[in-house]
């Protein structure tokens, strides 16, 4: 299978925003608007410390110039392996609009207090659902997962705000590299990177497609 990618569109250096946040605001507001569905949906890759890799989809919650914000259990497998091997991949595939970004960066929890707000934010049902989810451990069978949730509605039931759990919370991906990907025909791509470089300052580069 194969697709062509259209002959009027591509990224220019003229067109790249003086940083990367910027860019990726622009891009990430374009995905709003096209409208694709859930343009926040982003594939994680993590490692273990052996260096076998994992991928999944989660939500990026928030951006800013100090990197990618999303939630989980920390005592999911991608939190664990984060822990075990600071380092991740993000990738957004916008592909109805021929583009991605790809990031590489450190990760780091954020602090409790940016965790706590962003939980105070969320529908009761996803915060009863943090309390009864052991993220990504063996569980015997949909039952007990229900149960779980309903021990946690009768826990909280009197309970308002519900306290984010101390095993749940936000880690940021600090970029060292941020990549933005526009489709053109023969495969001859615009790849335009953000990189950090060893003295910390930001520099551009096209990659070869």
């Amino acid at each position: 299978m194969r697709n062509e990618y259209a002959a009027d569109l591509g990224l220019s250096e003229s067109d790249l925003a003086s940083d990367w946040h910027t860019q990726f605001g622009r891009w990430f507001a374009d995905a709003v608007a096209y409208p694709l569905p859930e343009p926040n949906a982003m594939v994680v890759a993590t490692a273990d410390a052996e260096g076998r890799p994992s991928a999944r989809t989660v939500l990026l919650k928030g951006y800013d110039q100090d990197g990618f914000v999303f939630y989980t259990n920390y005592g999911s497998r991608k939190a664990a392996e984060a822990a075990a091997n600071p380092w991740a991949s993000l990738v957004f595939p916008w592909f109805p609009m021929q583009r991605q970004v790809v990031v590489t960066g450190r990760v780091a929890r954020v602090d409790r207090a940016e965790t706590e707000a962003y939980f105070a934010s969320r529908p009761r049902g996803s915060q009863l659902g943090a309390w009864a989810s052991s993220q990504s451990q063996v569980v015997p069978e949909r039952a007990a997962l229900d149960a779980a949730y309903r021990a946690a509605a009768e826990r909280f039931a009197d309970v308002e705000p519900i306290p984010a759990p101390p095993h749940w919370g936000g880690l940021r991906v600090r970029p060292e590299t941020v990549e933005f990907w526009h489709g053109r025909v023969s495969r001859l791509h615009d790849r335009l990177r953000f990189r950090r470089t060893e003295g910390g300052d930001w520099i551009t580069e096209r990659l070869a497609p």
